[in-house]
């Protein structure tokens, strides 16, 4: 592990909102939210008034009213992604991309090339604003959870280097929230027995966090609490899942309602598996419910596969044995992920039979690719809301 501060974690600020201010002058410095039904985005004039992703529209309308709301506009974010990821990629070679808007970047090896860390983060963030258009917050540190914590408290439009002689006094007093893997339950837990800050778990001892958290969750945050991260920036990385999610309004919703939503998901996911030459056998159905609790269920197959039929059915499986707690709670969101990819080719079962339904999916897909996403449909799917297809970084 390196003994300087050298990694970067780069994270653009409200993404698509300010994508949205960048290309409208008329919302630069006013509250604007992206996404009706549901907030994908919000600028930081209406994260300032309590408005959040993920929040329903009429709530964040009841807090911001003034709020400027704009439908997204994908292919712009997509652009602006690509064009911020060249500048990542022209500072360094070592570039981890999390997600469209964030990366992390080591530039341990780049000092007497063109200088300190701190430098080329600034120049990093300059460029981004010149050539971009757009404001990203910059943390710096010996590794990446440091990084990615200084770039967190560094927001909106900052720069923050930990320095590793302050990493404890910079770490310890922030709350335990701050720690990966401390959600809501997490932190309930934790602040039940008076643990309130990164210092209070750091003090706790190894053997109490694992009694309190089990052992993974325990020993995990009591290295992080002590700043021990020694993972590398890992470049080329392929994905370890592959997902899509579809945020529902309050009113209830049928049982053929979430199928057809499950199976345009499924339809989604599967199409880019295959674009990706990748095979999967776990199939995890996550749920919000109507009291904003999730849920998720999993399945894995026998054999990886991409193919619809297979992943879909046992998708369905999932959906139905949710469904009374549905009926109960109500569901705000579905979502459907398939893990343990595989990039191997799939070894066809004897014997070796014609597939029509992958031969199915190869002409659907054969379609799509040339006419558009929305040449093929399921029928199912006629006169329903897709949702949003977000963007994603390639595989």
């Amino acid at each position: 592990m390196s003994t300087e501060a050298t990694i970067l974690h780069a994270d653009l600020d409200a993404f698509y909102a300010s994508v949205e201010q960048r290309d409208d002058p008329r919302l630069r410095g006013r509250p604007v939210i992206v996404g009706g039904g549901v907030v994908l985005a919000a600028s930081y004039e209406a994260k300032a008034r309590g408005v959040r992703s993920a929040m329903g529209g009429q709530q964040a309308r009841r807090l911001c009213p003034d709020a400027i709301v704009v439908p997204p506009r994908m292919s712009a974010y997509t652009a602006a992604s690509r064009a911020v990821f060249e500048i990542f990629r022209r500072t360094t070679p070592l570039v981890e991309g999390l997600s469209i808007d964030e990366a992390f970047l080591d530039v341990g090896g780049l000092r007497r090339l063109v200088g300190a860390p701190v430098g080329i983060a600034d120049r990093l963030r300059r460029e981004v604003r010149e050539q971009v258009g757009l404001p990203i917050t910059v943390g710096v540190a010996r590794t990446k959870f440091l990084a990615k914590v200084a770039s967190g408290v560094a927001k909106p439009d900052g720069l923050l280097v930990v320095a590793p002689e302050r990493e404890r006094d910079f770490l310890h007093p922030l709350p335990v929230e701050r720690l990966w893997g401390v959600g809501p339950v997490t932190a309930a837990k934790l602040r039940e027995r008076r643990i309130h800050t990164v210092g209070d778990v750091a003090r706790l001892g190894e053997a109490a966090l694992v009694s309190l958290l089990g052992g993974g969750a325990g020993r995990h945050l009591h290295a992080l609490a002590h700043h021990r991260d020694p993972r590398s920036v890992q470049v080329g990385r392929r994905r370890g899942s592959m997902g899509a999610q579809h945020a529902l309004g309050r009113a209830p919703h049928t049982s053929a309602d979430l199928d057809a939503t499950l199976a345009g998901l499924v339809d989604r996911v599967t199409r880019r598996m295959r674009a990706a030459g990748r095979s999967g056998r776990t199939v995890t159905l996550r749920l919000r419910f109507g009291d904003y609790a999730r849920a998720t269920r999993s399945h894995t197959l026998v054999k990886a596969t991409a193919d619809t039929v297979p992943l879909l059915a046992a998708a369905r499986a999932l959906l139905g044995a949710a469904l009374p707690d549905i009926d109960r709670r109500g569901v705000t969101l579905i979502g459907v992920s398939v893990a343990n990819l595989d990039d191997n080719p799939v070894q066809p079962e004897l014997p070796f039979d014609r597939d029509p339904g992958a031969e199915l999916d190869a002409a659907v897909d054969a379609v799509r690719d040339r006419f558009g996403s929305a040449a093929l449909t399921r029928a199912v799917l006629l006169g329903r809301d897709p949702g949003v297809e977000m963007p994603l970084l390639p595989d």
